[in-house]
């Protein structure tokens, strides 16, 4: 199964391309799933090997906290609280990225031959694929897995701290959030998994997608290609709409130098609205496959004991936008918006940070290997993170 996750800048017309391309897939024989809580008014009549799945924000929300308090009800009868009821619960924000999420896990479970899923606006939409990993992080420090085989000796433990331990529910309860963020997870780092990126080009879009490459890059996300939306015609009598177009296509060269190709889709002088005008949005050329992201990499010295560096793409970082840090066996990293959490490989958890640069896109952190750590005339064997 392929998955295309469909982002760009707001107003883009992120929905409409994302429906055509579905749609596209759909007539040309595939079995196709368009995740979407906006596509309906786009794609007009039901079409044929094409299912909507609309990501169910406020019920999902209601399910899973209805699912919690049943799972703490004990602790919170000893706290006198009152249960709610599930007519009185509202959603509160944040909860549309996790049924959008969730609705990803389960599309990815099903008999499609493609997904296509019209994610948020730019960087939310980054934002909400690295939010799995961000989550799992911060469940193992909150509750860390191996806490829960000490629950034998939990009431002795109380008793010595003087506190109560964490219920056995708790353990539960993240046990599960943990595999259904992992599977979400999954999903967005498989192979199969690509970002669409749209655009109508102008100085905000440049601005944003160049951002957006840097954010793709951090994250490990693939980009298969970017469309560039509602093109005016050029040659047009008119000046003014002959300088609209003439700047539009200025834009769009820079486009192609942030991405390279770009696909290019005409204004059709109306909003899209039903098959017909879909049809004419609709990729012609659908890749086969995507060409992954450039991922980062750990140099070997060429002498026993001399430098390893971990190399790290970061396209269009400025050295004053990055910001970097070492804590235990983790490197916080932060370039321009973004930010991620990295686990140092195990070869490089035996040594010290000496330095770093930022050389051709790419952030050169070097490792020397610590001689309390490495046996001495040890030659590092490992060589990905």
């Amino acid at each position: 199964m392929r998955i295309i996750l469909v982002t760009g800048p707001g107003g883009a017309g992120r929905t409409t391309v994302a429906a055509a391309t579905a749609l596209a897939a759909a007539r040309a024989g595939r079995r196709v799933l368009l995740v979407s809580g906006e596509a309906d008014a786009v794609l007009g009549e039901g079409t044929e090997r094409l299912d909507l799945l609309r990501p169910d924000s406020a019920g999902d929300f209601r399910r899973e906290f209805l699912a919690l308090q049943g799972r703490s009800g004990a602790a919170l009868d000893l706290l006198g609280a009152t249960p709610f009821e599930d007519a009185e619960l509202t959603e509160l924000p944040g909860s549309s990225q996790f049924a959008l999420l969730r609705a990803l896990r389960d599309a990815a479970a099903g008999e499609h031959e493609l997904v296509v899923a019209d994610l948020p606006p730019l960087p939310e939409a980054i934002a909400l694929l690295a939010l799995p990993e961000q989550l799992r992080r911060y469940l193992r420090r909150i509750l860390p897995p191996e806490r829960q085989a000490a629950r034998a000796l939990r009431p002795m433990l109380a008793q010595l701290a003087g506190v109560p331990m964490p219920a056995q529910w708790l353990y539960e309860t993240a046990g599960r959030w943990e595999a259904e963020l992992a599977s979400v997870q999954a999903v967005v780092d498989a192979p199969t998994t690509s970002v669409r990126v749209v655009a109508e080009p102008g100085p905000a879009a440049a601005d944003a997608l160049r951002t957006a490459r840097l954010g793709f890059a951090l994250h490990g996300l693939d980009v298969d290609r970017v469309v560039a939306n509602r093109l005016l015609p050029a040659g047009s009598p008119d000046p003014w709409l002959a300088g609209l177009a003439e700047r539009q296509r200025g834009h769009l060269d820079e486009l192609r130098e942030t991405y390279g190709a770009v696909h290019e889709l005409p204004h059709l002088g109306r909003d899209p609205r039903g098959p017909e005008d879909l049809a004419l949005l609709g990729p012609r050329d659908e890749p086969a496959a995507t060409v992954p992201a450039p991922r980062s990499a750990i140099e070997q010295p060429a002498e026993p004991g001399g430098v390893l560096t971990w190399r790290l793409p970061v396209p269009g970082a400025a050295k004053r936008d990055v910001s970097l840090v070492r804590r235990g066996d983790e490197l916080l990293l932060g370039v321009g918006p973004f930010r991620r959490v990295l686990p140092l490989a195990p070869v490089l958890r035996r040594c010290t940070v000496s330095g770093a640069a930022l050389v051709d896109d790419e952030l050169r952190i070097r490792f020397t290997p610590d001689p309390g750590l490495w046996p001495k005339g040890a030659v590092p064997a490992e060589r990905t993170p």
